[in-house]
């Protein structure tokens, strides 16, 4: 017997394995996301997301003259462009505790002064600016106080119209020069573990030519042994000498259809879009938006990628104007680049309608294998979407109404409504939907426009 009484309390210890959360299908249509990206070039600084050896993270600069020239990708900027940055530095050994240093170049190679407006701009650290902390799915953010994450926080300032003081106004380079952009350090000492972030965007208009460089160096060492920043001129022998960053990510999937799990790369290149607008109506030469029926909903695609277009067969990464061959074909997720969509709503029925408009991250998919968007009753424990979506809209009362909602989402997430309306018989409604793709953040997402049931 004695076996007997050994065995039975061991058994009645062993857990049983959770069973998966259950999937819950809304039936509902998905629609392509009307309208296009911009024109505008978005130089995008991505590849590699880790840094620990020292380097050119992105070079638009000529390869002539340089020690690398396959490090330069020669793409001139001109006019309205903006800037993005997302990198990690991590200590190369428990030892080496030195700073990494992000900098960002701009070259003027004219024989005219160059004037560069700073519009907007921000960048902010993992430690002590934006660490991930859990926040609820849904917050009030007014302020701009609620974030969780670098990137998270700085597309918050820059949908705000924000410029940090780290940016000035106005650069002007003489021609033949070059001026730092950004100088900034990655620290890591005191960390557990020895890990920080670093994101940036800057919105910019050049009156004249220039080119840009993204580049990684450690704090040089002053006399007395403390950390310095490098100078104007370590930052320019780096670039004329130097070769990428390392160590390179994972080489991407070429977007032919393959059967093969997909691998989409990190971007470093010159990507051809800053902003995706959109007046969003039954069909081109209507003016309006019709309401589902009572009971029903439709889903507009947002930020969809090669294997996860939701049935819509949309694909909305910005392509690449230039690349380097190892990095992402397209800028798949976005990163940096603002939705800006507007809903002019319309109740067609004889009866008050409660319409509501949802942010929602179903589970990925190309083709749609139930009829509608599949999720989570329990959602998984990844964070898909850190962002905050500014809404404007006029209320039941009639007054317009500007609010800013942060959102928490994980993969699965049906969301929560971001905006109620109660419509009256023939009521019109503009509701105008703004948000940054933030990094960090996993595509794709849509936007849901539901009608209450009777």
């Amino acid at each position: 017997m004695l076996p007997i009484l050994l065995i039975l309390p061991i058994a009645q210890t062993i857990p049983l394995p959770p069973s998966p959360p259950e999937e819950v299908v809304q039936t509902q249509q998905v629609r392509p996301l009307p309208g296009k990206l911009d024109r505008i070039p978005t130089f995008n600084s991505n590849s590699p997301e880790k840094v620990l050896t020292e380097g050119i993270l992105l070079s638009t600069f000529p390869g002539e003259g340089k020690k690398v020239p396959t490090a330069h990708l020669n793409y001139p900027f001109k006019g309205r462009f903006d800037i993005f940055a997302h990198h990690v530095a991590e200590a190369p050994t428990p030892n080496d505790l030195r700073s990494l240093y992000l900098g960002i170049i701009l070259h003027n190679p004219g024989k005219q002064p160059v004037k560069i407006n700073v519009f907007q701009g921000a960048t902010y650290l993992s430690q002590p600016d934006a660490p991930f902390v859990e926040l609820p799915s849904l917050s009030k953010n007014l302020l701009g106080n609620v974030f969780a994450g670098p990137g998270d926080r700085v597309m918050n300032d820059v949908l705000r119209g924000r410029r940090q003081e780290i940016f000035p106004a106005q650069i002007v380079i003489p021609p033949g020069q070059s001026q730092m952009l950004l100088n900034a350090p990655i620290p890591v000492r005191g960390l557990t573990p020895p890990l920080n972030g670093r994101s940036a965007l800057v919105r910019l208009h050049s009156s004249g030519t220039v080119y840009a460089a993204s580049l990684a160096m450690f704090a040089k060492t002053n006399p007395d042994g403390s950390d310095r920043p490098p100078t104007l001129e370590e930052w320019q022998n780096l670039l004329n000498n130097g070769n990428l960053a390392g160590p390179r990510d994972k080489i991407p999937t070429p977007l032919e259809k393959t059967d093969k799990p997909i691998i989409y790369g990190r971007v470093a290149g010159v990507a051809n879009g800053s902003f995706w607008r959109a007046f969003i109506t039954d069909s081109p030469k209507s003016k309006y938006l019709t309401i589902p029926q009572p009971g029903q909903a439709y889903s507009y695609a947002l930020s969809t990628v090669p294997g996860g277009t939701l049935g819509t067969g949309q694909i909305q990464s910005a392509p690449m104007l230039v690349r380097y061959p190892d990095t992402a074909y397209l800028a798949h997720g976005n990163y940096g680049i603002q939705y800006s969509l507007k809903f002019p709503l319309y109740n067609n029925t004889q009866t008050p309608q409660k319409v509501t408009i949802s942010m929602q991250t179903p589970l990925k998919e190309d083709q749609l294998v139930k009829p509608g968007l599949r999720f989570l009753s329990t959602p998984a424990k990844q964070v898909f979407f850190r962002g905050t979506v500014r809404l404007g809209y006029k209320d039941d009362q009639g007054k317009q109404q500007t609010q800013f909602v942060h959102l928490v989402q994980k993969r699965g997430q049906a969301g929560e409504p971001l905006v109620v309306l109660n419509m009256k018989p023939g009521d019109k409604r503009l509701v105008q939907v703004d948000f940054l793709y933030p990094p960090d953040a996993t595509p794709p997402q849509v936007l849901t426009v539901e009608t209450a049931q009777k």
